[in-house]
């Protein structure tokens, strides 16, 4: 339900923008889905590709920075773009910690493995919600709870490539480009779920993604979500601290089951 978004947008004093750009205004297109071709239609180079990039992608401990853009309608129809920076901190199977920087003001997501916290260091206001397993798990239960999206999940999936390539009704490279210096393929995938996607991984056994574009035809709009990757670090093990969400000193924790109560009784 919206209105759990709503309610806690108006007690962490957020934007009309959302809490998460990065995260709220690009849900999943789940109504109206295309009718799938009989066979997949997914390339040799766009498997291949995808098969490289699983595996350098399972690596245990990652910190990657990345430019982010988001662009969506406003409730008058004009277009809007919205830009972040982000630094991901990563261990796998479990841990993920997100620092937004943007349009918005600062944002942050932290999950430890048992909890995860959302914070806002302008208004020194954040949340906890519980969740538990891997990467993927948790950030569904802060889309379901939250009614929060993360467009770069799919890259920490326990199986990367395997995701990607089973919602594919067709998959190719559309050809070669050159990111900051470094030959890449460039791949198109029309999804199941309703997306397209676009991702341009570097064009040797690495396969490292450098870019993502992701549109949501199905939407009014068709807003987009594009990621252009500036570091991928593999890094030694990682403190658990780094995960950990610590509320600074006057941090305020806003009690989401009240919230909710509060909404369900004043209003549809």
């Amino acid at each position: 339900m919206r209105r759990v978004t709503a309610i806690l947008r108006n007690a962490l004093q957020t934007t009309a923008l959302g809490m998460f750009v990065g995260f709220a205004v690009l849900p999943t297109a789940r109504a109206d889905q295309p009718t799938p071709p009989p066979k997949p239609a997914i390339s040799d180079e766009a498997a291949t590709a995808v098969a490289q990039m699983g595996k350098t992608l399972l690596a245990s401990d990652l910190t990657i920075t990345a430019r982010t853009i988001s662009v969506y309608l406003d409730q008058s129809g004009q277009p809007l773009h919205i830009f972040h920076t982000m630094k991901i901190t990563v261990r796998r199977p479990d841990r993920i910690a997100v620092e937004f920087t943007g349009d918005d003001g600062k944002h942050d997501l932290f999950y430890d493995g048992k909890a995860a916290s959302v914070f806002l260091p302008d208004s020194k206001k954040y949340a906890t919600i519980p969740a538990s397993g891997d990467i993927p798990s948790a950030l569904n239960e802060v889309t379901t709870k939250l009614d929060l999206d993360f467009p770069l999940s799919v890259l920490f999936a326990a199986s990367p490539d395997r995701v990607l390539l089973n919602d594919a009704m067709a998959a190719w490279q559309v050809g070669t480009a050159s990111i900051d210096g470094v030959d890449c393929r460039h791949l198109f995938f029309s999804q199941k779920s309703g997306i397209d996607l676009e991702l341009w991984v570097e064009k040797n056994s690495a396969a490292t993604p450098r870019r993502l574009v992701v549109t949501y035809p199905l939407l009014q709009g068709q807003p987009s979500f594009v990621a252009e990757f500036t570091s991928w670090k593999t890094q030694p093990p990682l403190s658990n601290s780094e995960f950990t969400f610590d509320p600074p000193a006057g941090a305020k924790k806003i009690d989401l089951t009240s919230a909710v109560a509060s909404g369900t009784e004043g209003g549809k």
